[in-house]
């Protein structure tokens, strides 16, 4: 039984990670918008609403298909490393890592400029038009997610005594915000105000669209970032306070690429994602794996389904870490991970039993190289803010742990153009609030490696390879099918693969994809700070049958069962086949919503 309904509409459809960016989102239609203009409104709502997950200071990958064209396009919003980042100015701070808070992480941020490409590109409305939503509960309030106030409790004294920046937004008279208490961010509101009004000093909408670029790139916002991060010593990971590399510099040289999507095909359908600058090939090559199987013979959620995709995972996910990097910048062998006859060879690896081992291939006959793994750490049983500190993830660490990684916003309009992007970065534990902008920069440079030779090794003007990896279907004659994401950091493309294998494989409506039994592997190290890992590890929602656990177990799995309906949070969107759009949200953590008119 769904928890949810199966949404459709005959206009447009939206589902974001925050019931209040959907209904942003929607109200863009009604003011002549597009699926493009739906998703720029709904995405700055989720920079004010999610601030635990996302900010203006962060990244975002958009997937964009447009009907009039029939072509996918991938804008790249995920900001490089400043021109001072070098290997070797982190390990004269005697760093052998990059840390996971702070500064010294910060790169461009690249969300801003990604959406207002989107906007300019492909959308109808104007400036002020998209970011008034945004600008009306930053401004009036919204009430304070619980998460979000978990987060910023457990973050309070380092507020108080250190980021006091931050605690200038997220304190009141130095006192945490409880659970859905009105929360508002007068300072993120100001800075959105002045980038419309700096807008509308030209004309027409275009030219309004570049100079807000400007304002933000070149004008009072990077003029800010810079006198911050140039003046300011920051407390971070490392334990002792530092200053930060980014320049506003950096900022005006960078504006947003828009590239091809890296292309494959599976079951009659061609499945699009972004470059390996963000991990989304690896969700191509566990397609590849499993297309030599039958999994819809095997019986969903049985031992012989799991233990398939997840060995599957396992194998892409070690390419990933052995070959994924900035393609402009590092050589990466995508056409031979892609390859039919390297995903057949790579399939023979797996067996009846469950591996062990991190096993990256070789393809074209180049040697993979794996940078060293730190050694496994658990957290501490009880944190306080100085363990938080040290880690990467926007995750609260307590005697519950309340998690989160990102967003994710998808919609389609009755013409059948489609939109999904997972923004992230910039949430308010990795660093501190930008004074008098009202928002974070993100830390994504903790991706990188301080080694020599690796295609994700730390350079200047460098994209971190990071998690983010929103996708776009559609049928093998081109027709759009579905646009969809999750948060979940570097799960985000085994929870995606579940749910189209689910449509594809199993024969599951969007809603019932979405909603059904998930299951993931963290035998492959994270990719934020500390790195962790654990080998053989299966975590399953609870639902799944015990004869299937035993199974797991008897091949060799470490299986763990999470609370049903408590991994991911699906958000999709697409034509409904008819004429119309539907829209699908995962019921997880009861924040998620999809809807449409």
């Amino acid at each position: 039984m769904l928890a949810r309904p199966e949404l459709h509409g005959t206009f447009g459809a939206v589902s974001s990670t925050h019931w209040l960016a959907s209904s942003a989102g929607l109200a863009t239609f009604d003011r002549g918008g597009n699926a493009f203009d739906a998703a720029v409104a709904a995405a700055f709502v989720l920079q004010v609403v999610e601030p635990h997950l996302n900010g203006p200071g962060g990244d975002v990958p958009i997937m964009a298909y447009d009907a009039a064209t029939g072509e996918v396009e991938v804008i790249c919003g995920q900001g490089p490393t400043p021109a001072a980042a070098t290997i070797d100015r982190f390990r004269e701070l005697g760093l052998t890592a990059v840390p996971g808070s702070g500064l010294l992480p910060a790169c461009v941020p690249g969300v801003f400029g990604a959406w207002l490409t989107l906007l300019r590109r492909k959308g109808r409305l104007g400036v002020a038009e998209v970011l008034a939503p945004a600008i009306e509960y930053a401004e009036h309030g919204f009430p304070l997610l619980p998460k979000a106030a978990a987060m910023i409790e457990r973050l309070a004294p380092l507020f108080r005594d250190h980021w006091v920046s931050s605690g200038e937004v997220y304190l009141s008279q130095g006192r945490p915000p409880a659970a859905g208490s009105r929360f508002r961010n007068p300072a993120l509101a100001a800075t959105f105000r002045r980038i419309i009004a700096e807008a509308r000093s030209v004309s027409g909408r275009d030219a309004q669209i570049d100079a807000a670029m400007r304002a933000f790139y070149e004008g009072f916002v990077a003029e800010a970032i810079d006198k911050f991060v140039a003046g300011t010593e920051v407390l971070d990971a490392t334990g002792r306070p530092n200053r930060g590399l980014l320049t506003g510099s950096d900022l005006a040289v960078w504006r947003p690429t828009v590239e091809q999507p890296t292309t494959s095909s599976y079951r009659g359908l061609l499945v699009h994602k972004p470059g390996p600058w963000s991990q989304g090939p690896v969700f191509l090559q566990q397609l590849g794996l499993l297309s030599g199987y039958d999994l819809g013979a095997m019986g969903f959620a049985s031992a012989d389904h799991i233990h398939t995709v997840v060995e599957s995972a396992k194998l892409a996910f070690a390419d990933r870490e052995a070959w994924y990097g900035d393609p402009a910048l590092a050589d990466v062998p995508l056409a031979g991970l892609l390859d039919p006859a390297y995903a057949a060879a790579r399939r023979a690896l797996i067996g009846p039993a469950a591996s062990a081992e991190l096993r990256p291939g070789a393809p074209g006959g180049w040697d993979p190289r794996l940078p060293e793994l730190p050694e496994l750490s658990a957290p501490p049983a009880d944190p306080d803010w100085r363990d938080q500190l040290a880690n990467g993830l926007p995750t609260v660490l307590q005697a519950t742990v309340v998690r989160g990684d990102t967003t994710t916003v998808s919609t389609t309009d009755r013409d059948g153009n489609m939109v999904v992007a997972t923004p992230s970065g910039g949430w308010l534990s990795g660093s501190p609030v930008v004074p008098g902008l009202g928002f974070a920069l993100g830390t994504r440079g903790q991706m990188m490696w301080l080694v020599e030779g690796h295609p994700n090794s730390l350079m200047p003007g460098k994209r971190p390879r990071t998690t983010l990896s929103p996708t776009i279907v559609r049928t093998d004659d081109g027709r759009p099918h579905l646009a969809f994401g999750t948060p979940g950091g570097d799960r985000q493309d085994q929870w995606t693969l579940n749910f189209l294998l689910n449509h594809v494989d199993f024969g599951m409506s969007p809603q019932q994809a979405a909603e059904a039994l998930t299951f993931h592997t963290d035998h492959v190290p994270t990719s934020f700070i500390p790195r962790q890992f654990r080998p053989l590890s299966v975590t399953v929602e609870d639902d799944v049958v015990e004869a299937t656990v035993a199974e797991l177990r008897r091949r060799g799995h470490r299986v763990d069962l999470a609370p049903t309906r408590s991994l991911g949070q699906i958000c999709a969107t697409g034509p409904d086949g008819t004429g119309g759009v539907l829209a699908a949200a995962s019921p997880r953590g009861q924040q998620a919503y999809a809807v449409v008119r």
